[in-house]
């Protein structure tokens, strides 16, 4: 069964989703901080470092939200970066960011979805998705996209949050993701239904090797995941 935000609503996943975050868009960067206690920043910097030496010149930020990713890739010196996102609250919010910090000459946000990539084949040396993947109304057909539009030899690199495995961690975690971070999320964010989707969201992710299994079926090559903080997310990578 699809794992949606407002289970009340006969609306599909991706509308659901857009929805969501168009709802919580104006608290959205405090709270992936403060929920995360901040681990989230070293999380983005390890995961773009899987391309420096690549060099993209060209890069892809599916599911950017309001920019963080993107704005962390400019470390790697591309030419342009382009974010996609089905959320224009989250653009509004990412706009303005990119703005305040003078950087709309270096990276462009613009309103896209993962299944219908607005972009010729061949086009990306690199794609990068953050906490997104799991949103995918069709986990494939996001990922054939992705494929799609990358270059011959490019690569993509997809962080995501995984479920621990390890006893203690793994008891204090889903104690902490299912009960304290949807409390405190509905508090700040005032949508009831955000932060109760999250720890459903990841539950239901095949994460580890069922996700590089997936990545293999639809035609990425070298396929990799490597573990942060004691399984609480994934880095996976995976070329065309």
């Amino acid at each position: 069964m699809t794992v949606v935000p407002y289970k009340e609503e006969k609306a599909g996943k991706k509308e659901q989703v857009a929805k969501m975050f168009d709802n919580i868009s104006h608290r959205y960067d405090f709270l992936n901080h403060f929920l995360s206690l901040g681990i989230d920043k070293g999380w983005r910097k390890k995961a773009i470092r899987n391309l420096a030496s690549l060099k993209p010149k060209q890069l892809l930020d599916v599911a950017t939200g309001t920019g963080d990713f993107a704005i962390q890739a400019l470390m790697l010196n591309p030419d342009k970066i382009v974010g996609i996102d089905i959320s224009e609250g989250m653009l509004e919010v990412g706009r303005k960011k990119l703005a305040d910090r003078k950087l709309t000459d270096r990276i462009e946000l613009m309103k896209g979805d993962s299944e219908n990539i607005p972009f010729e084949d061949n086009r990306f040396d690199a794609v990068t998705v953050a906490f997104g993947v799991r949103n995918f109304e069709n986990l494939e057909r996001g990922l054939r996209e992705i494929h799609r539009v990358l270059k011959p030899g490019g690569q993509l690199v997809v962080l995501e949050f995984s479920r621990p495995r390890k006893f203690p961690f793994k008891q204090v975690y889903n104690f902490y993701f299912k009960f304290v971070l949807p409390r405190i999320g509905r508090a700040i964010s005032s949508d009831k239904a955000a932060y109760t989707y999250l720890p459903e969201s990841v539950e239901a992710f095949p994460d580890g090797d069922k996700f590089l299994h997936i990545l293999n079926n639809v035609g990425f090559n070298h396929s990799k995941c490597k573990t942060l903080t004691f399984g609480i997310s994934s880095i996976y990578t995976g070329s065309k």
